[in-house]
């Protein structure tokens, strides 16, 4: 019998039922799912952080949580999700724009003081601080040290693990936005090496590793690549089987929560490519099928990528 040809399932809500419905509202114009939705959430902060951003996605390109402002204008909750829309909205338009082009600097400001809005609304909450660290990228040379590492305070003290969070640190410090690649690396580094077990934390040094992969694509355009051993070094390889150890191993047993599954796709894409099966083949049950675009778009069509790694696993 013909072996079935795996196709991966590109949930935008990886698997989490409540967000879809809820984001099925965003269609109509109904803001009322979301309040629901993000009350029963509570303080799961890494849950509530990847309903806010996939819901903030899906408000860009309407006036919903403009809607629900109208109605609840001192909603902490509405509030939090606005100052998420209004920073996808500040980088859809610098992605329209085209890289190098000069950004609205009206609507950075605009995005930075709903965050502040929303902070001062849900003091408690990490994600709008997350929303804001996310904005600094966006200002022409980034912002003052001191700000960002003050914004950095206020979600460490709500937050300390939160891989979201360290992620836009990340991106800031990145050779493409307002740093270098070895800050980046560094950076990466020190959080993995102070996760606590299980933690996800770890996989920051992948996220890294694809973001060097992108900016020296970036500057290939004037140059040869030279990636070399970029995935199957020693370095690359001995980074995934760290990250597989101290977050997968060290994981109470169960499936991996819709907020996770994108990290688990970096680390999969990473054991992957890093020729490494034995943890490639205890990674995708985890995926139960369900796959991210990133980071498999960066490398070629994701779907086509990830049914060659499971062919020859099969084969193994």
């Amino acid at each position: 019998m013909a072996r079935a040809r795996y196709t991966p399932d590109f949930d935008p809500d990886c698997g989490d039922a409540p967000l879809t419905s809820a984001r099925q509202d965003i269609v109509i114009g109904r803001w009322q799912g979301l309040r629901e939705l993000l009350r029963t959430t509570g303080a799961s902060w890494i849950a509530r952080g990847h309903r806010v951003r996939t819901l903030a996605q899906a408000c860009a390109n309407t006036s919903t949580v403009e809607s629900w402002l109208a109605a609840e204008p001192r909603s902490g909750d509405a509030l939090v999700l606005r100052a998420a829309t209004e920073t996808a909205r500040a980088f859809q338009l610098a992605i329209a724009a085209g890289r190098g082009a000069p950004i609205d600097q009206n609507r950075v400001d605009h995005a930075a003081m709903a965050c502040f809005q929303a902070s001062e609304a849900f003091p408690a909450d990490p994600t709008p601080w997350i929303s804001l660290i996310s904005v600094a990228r966006l200002y022409p040379g980034g912002v003052r040290r001191q700000e960002l590492s003050r914004w950095w305070d206020e979600l460490y003290a709500r937050d300390a693990y939160s891989v979201e969070g360290h992620l836009q640190v990340l991106h800031y410090y990145s050779a493409r936005w307002h740093g270098s690649n070895g800050l980046m690396y560094d950076f990466a580094r020190d959080a993995a090496g102070v996760a606590p077990p299980g933690s996800a934390l770890p996989v920051l040094v992948q996220y890294a590793r694809v973001e060097e992969y992108r900016h020296r694509v970036e500057e290939a355009r004037h140059g040869p690549l030279g990636l070399g051993q970029h995935w199957t070094g020693d370095g690359a390889s001995g980074d995934v089987r760290r990250t597989w150890q101290g977050w997968i191993t060290a994981r109470a047993e169960g499936p991996i929560a819709p907020a996770e599954l994108r990290d688990l796709n970096y680390l999969t894409h990473a054991a992957c490519y890093s020729g490494l099966a034995d943890i490639s083949a205890s990674l995708f049950p985890l995926l139960d099928g369900i796959a991210t675009p990133t980071p498999w778009c960066y490398t070629g069509e994701p779907d086509k990528q990830l049914a060659k790694f499971r062919r020859e696993l099969a084969r193994s």
